[in-house]
C-alpha cells in the first residue's frame, strides 16, 4: 500500500495506480443478451402494473420488458424513449429500489424484484450503440424557444420541442451540457463518458443549438429571452449550497460535496485528486453517500457520514446506505455539526452535538462528540438562487424559495415555463426532471400552435 494512504491532511496518490480504475468501474455491469432474456422472463407483465404507476415518466414497463423477452430490444428502447428520452441515464442513476422495483409484484411476494433498471439499460444501450434514432423533426414551425440549462429537464424539453418542429437554443452556464448527469453523479454510476454520449444522442434529432458558458443574470437577462424568443423554459437547477451553520466552517478543508463530485467527474487522472485521510461528510442524502463512497475509493482511510436524524429519515435509499457500508463508510445518526476545529487555518476535527426528538421538534441534547478530520464535506442540500432572474422586467412568482408553476409547468410570467429542481415541488430526481421538461414542452407546443 503506498505511503499516500497514511499521509495526514488532504493529498492525492493514496492508492496504487491500477486501483483507481478498479474502484471506479461500473457499479452495475450491464446485462448481456442471455442475462437480459432470463431476467425479462421473471416479469409477470401485470395488466395493472404498479411499477408503471411508480415511474415518474410513466414508461410502459411491462411492454418494454416483454419486447426484450421476445428478442426485440430496439422496440423496447422505443417504448422507453417515447416517455423518457434520457432513459439510458435514468436506468443508471434512478433509485429504482424506491420507485418501480419497490412495488414490483415479485418484490412484494419474494423480496427479489425484476431488475427493471438493468433491463432498461440493456435496451437503451442496444439502441444507442446502433445510433438508432426513432424520431424525426416535424416541419419547421418558425417558432423559437430558449431553454435555460442543459440538464435533464432542459434536454428533455428541447428534444420534445424539436420533435414538434420548433427551433431550440439551450443556454448552459457550464462548459459541458448534461447538468447533474455530467457533473453531479458518482463516477462509478456513469462510466465511459456516457453523459456526453446521451447529450449527443438527444441532440441528433436536429434543431437544438447548445451554447455553453452562458449564464442567466450574467450574460443575458430573462427579459432578453422573453423579447427575443417565442417561449422560454427555465431548467437551471439549483446553484446554492446550504451552510453547515457551524462555527469555523470557512476553514481550509471544508468543501461543498457537489463541487467535489463535479471535480472528480471531470478529472482525467483520479490519482491526482486530493482527498483527506480522515473524512467526515455531513448529510443524509444521495450526495452525501456519493461523496463518502468516492472519498473511500480515492484512498481515504476513515470516512464517516454524520446525519442529524435517524436511519429511517435519511433521503438516501437503503441500497445506497448499504453501498456505503460495503465500502467501509461509517454512518452515524442523531448528530449535528456545531464547530469546525482548525489548526493553522486547516481542518483538524469537527465537534458535533447529539440530537433527539423533542415532541415534533429536533433538538440538541447538549452532549458533544469530536471526530478527528482533515476534510469535511457539506452535503446538506442545495438551494435555488433566484437572483439570476432579476432584470426580467416582471417579477416571477416564487414559492418556498423556488419557482412556482402550475400543473403544466407555466410560471407567473407569460411565455415562461419551468421544470426540474428549480421549481417548487421538485424532488431532485433525474427522472422527475425529465418528466417535467417533457410535459412543459408539450404545453409550450400547444401554446405556440394556438398563437
Amino acid at each position: 500500500m503506498p505511503e499516500g494512504q497514511f499521509k495526514e491532511g488532504i493529498a492525492g496518490g493514496r492508492l496504487q495506480a491500477d486501483q483507481y480504475a478498479d474502484n471506479f468501474s461500473d457499479l452495475h455491469p450491464p446485462l448481456d443478451h442471455h442475462e437480459a432474456l432470463v431476467e425479462s422472463d421473471r416479469c409477470y407483465f401485470c395488466y395493472d402494473a404498479p411499477c408503471m404507476n411508480a415511474c415518474p415518466t410513466s414508461i410502459d414497463i411491462p411492454l418494454f420488458i416483454r419486447q426484450i423477452s421476445t428478442g426485440n430490444p430496439i422496440g423496447s428502447a422505443k417504448t422507453i424513449f417515447d416517455q423518457n428520452i434520457l432513459g439510458g441515464m435514468c436506468a443508471r442513476v434512478c433509485p429504482t429500489e424506491t420507485l418501480c422495483e419497490e412495488v414490483c409484484v415479485r418484490e412484494v411476494a419474494e423480496g427479489k424484484p425484476v431488475q427493471i433498471g438493468r433491463l432498461q439499460r440493456y435496451a437503451t444501450d442496444v439502441a444507442m450503440g446502433e445510433n438508432k434514432q426513432f424520431y424525426q423533426r416535424a416541419t419547421a414551425t418558425g417558432k423559437t424557444v430558449a431553454v435555460v440549462g442543459a440538464g435533464p429537464a432542459g434536454l428533455a424539453a428541447a428534444h420534445r420541442l424539436a420533435r414538434h418542429g420548433h427551433d431550440v437554443t439551450i443556454l448552459e452556464a457550464r462548459p459541458k451540457a448534461g447538468g447533474l448527469n455530467e457533473y453531479g453523479i458518482a463516477a462509478y454510476k456513469s462510466v465511459d463518458n456516457f453523459a456526453q454520449a446521451e447529450v449527443d444522442y438527444v441532440t441528433a434529432i436536429g434543431g437544438i443549438d447548445i451554447q455553453n458558458g452562458k449564464a442567466l443574470g450574467r450574460d443575458y437577462q430573462l427579459s432578453d429571452l422573453m423579447r427575443n424568443y417565442d417561449a422560454v423554459f427555465l431548467g437551471m437547477g439549483l446553484g446554492g449550497v446550504n451552510a453547515l451553520r457551524a462555527d469555523g466552517e470557512d476553514a481550509d478543508g471544508v468543501t461543498n460535496a457537489v463541487e467535489f463530485i463535479a471535480e472528480l467527474r471531470q478529472a482525467s487522472d483520479l490519482a491526482s485528486l486530493p482527498v483527506g485521510r480522515r473524512v467526515v461528510v455531513i448529510g443524509g442524502g444521495m450526495t452525501a453517500i456519493d461523496a463518502a463512497v468516492q472519498s473511500k475509493l480515492l484512498g481515504a482511510e476513515e470516512v464517516t457520514i454524520c446525519y442529524r436524524r435517524g436511519q429511517e429519515q435519511m433521503n438516501a435509499s437503503g441500497f445506497e446506505q448499504d453501498l456505503a457500508a460495503a465500502n467501509g463508510v461509517t454512518i452515524r445518526h442523531w448528530l449535528q455539526p456545531k464547530r469546525v476545529i482548525a489548526e493553522g487555518g486547516k481542518v483538524s476535527a469537527i465537534e458535533l452535538e447529539y440530537t433527539a426528538m423533542n415532541g415534533e421538534q429536533l433538538a440538541g441534547t447538549g452532549e458533544r462528540l469530536t471526530l478527528v478530520a482533515d476534510q469535511v464535506f457539506k452535503a446538506i442540500g442545495q438551494s435555488f438562487v433566484p437572483a439570476a432572474l432579476n432584470g426580467s422586467g416582471a417579477e416571477i412568482e416564487l414559492e418556498a424559495g423556488r419557482i412556482k408553476v402550475d400543473a403544466e409547468g407555466r410560471t407567473s410570467l407569460a411565455k415562461v415555463w419551468a421544470g426540474g429542481d428549480c421549481i417548487f415541488g421538485g424532488d431532485d430526481l433525474t427522472v422527475s426532471a425529465v418528466a417535467q421538461g417533457r410535459d412543459a414542452a408539450e404545453s409550450i407546443h400547444r401554446s405556440l400552435a394556438q398563437g
